[in-house]
């Protein structure tokens, strides 16, 4: 491992990390001066969200359903960020098996990799949809899982593979449940983009954004920061977060009709939603209890999603207009 100063520098390895999520971590990770290692298959990852550090980095091109991407990825790696998935629940509903394989097979390969390479802790990205659509709230990690889906099937077995290896091979995996992160570098215009990204880029426009449902579906929407901080917190806590799974959220939720309230009062315009038939898997409200997080992490939520959107909408309108001047120069 590299050295600096005659102290020797943390190797990680982020997993997805030309994703939104995993691009993030890359970038924080380098800002503390810590030396990472990156892979993707850039199936849903873009190139260009690591462009900036892409020379900081070492970047293996290939997936992890290949054992062998696995097995070279963790060679001398200290920790593991493991981010990489095919996400969305309605891409998982129209292709299972792709999403199986990109979670389950991916991160089962990871593991076992990770078990024969020594690697000190992985810290995987799980999803509030293992809950399922349970009325009880706020969600807290001892209800049982019930995915309606087969991402959230997916994300439940990627958990208790953790769980299993924790115990039966006493490797430290801890699984964080995140709630509805949002942030820069999310793709506005894919089918399958986040909710708040799609919104914000159809009412700069003066278009109406749609929602699938009456709009007074809840969601616990968590800023990028929130999520960067849980995973670094997660890698170092001296608490006993072997084969653990920790809600990572605010602890708030705010409906869909509130949000285009929200973001109209940050652009200044008032922009009425149009409503569409509610779709197949998606859960009706979601809420997550936090303490968790805070005992075993001492995470707390960094920004609120109102001061997270304010941010992102400053981000968004900056990069068009970049993009803009680019294309009419």
């Amino acid at each position: 491992m590299a050295e600096n100063n005659g102290k020797k520098k943390t190797t990680y390895l982020v997993t997805g990390a030309a994703g939104f999520i995993g691009s993030h971590l890359v970038e924080k990770l380098l800002k503390d001066g810590e030396k990472v290692r990156a892979v993707d298959n850039l199936s849903t990852g873009r190139f260009k969200n690591m462009e900036p550090f892409i020379d900081r980095i070492e970047f293996i091109l290939g997936d992890l359903s290949d054992y062998r991407i696995a097995d070279q990825a963790v060679d001398g790696v200290d920790y593991v960020l493991h981010q990489a998935a095919v996400p969305s629940v309605p891409r998982s509903v129209k292709d299972p098996i792709r999403t199986n394989n990109s979670i389950v097979t991916s991160t089962l390969n990871l593991f076992e990799a990770a078990r024969k390479a020594g690697v000190k802790r992985i810290v995987q990205a799980s999803s509030s949809s293992v809950y399922g659509d349970s009325p009880t709230l706020p969600k807290v990690e001892t209800m049982p899982a019930n995915p309606k889906s087969p991402y959230a099937v997916a994300k439940y077995a990627q958990e208790t593979y953790g769980r299993v290896f924790s115990q039966l091979y006493g490797m430290s995996i801890v699984s964080l449940r995140y709630f509805n992160v949002f942030g820069r570098r999310q793709d506005p215009y894919s089918e399958y983009s986040a909710v708040i990204p799609k919104f914000i880029s159809l009412m700069l426009q003066g278009k109406s954004p749609t929602i699938y449902g009456d709009g007074e579906t809840t969601r616990d929407f968590t800023y990028i920061d929130n999520v960067v901080n849980a995973n670094l917190l997660a890698c170092k806590s001296t608490k006993s977060v072997d084969g653990e799974h920790i809600n990572i959220a605010c602890g708030s939720r705010i409906s869909l009709k509130e949000l285009v309230d929200i973001i109209g009062d940050v652009l200044g315009k008032k922009i009425e939603p149009n409503f569409a038939e509610e779709r197949s898997g998606d859960v009706k409200h979601s809420l997550a209890d936090i303490e968790k997080a805070k005992v075993l992490l001492k995470y707390d939520c960094m920004r609120t999603v109102k001061e997270g959107i304010k941010v992102f909408v400053q981000n968004f309108t900056s990069v068009t207009q970049a993009m803009s001047e680019r294309v009419n120069s």
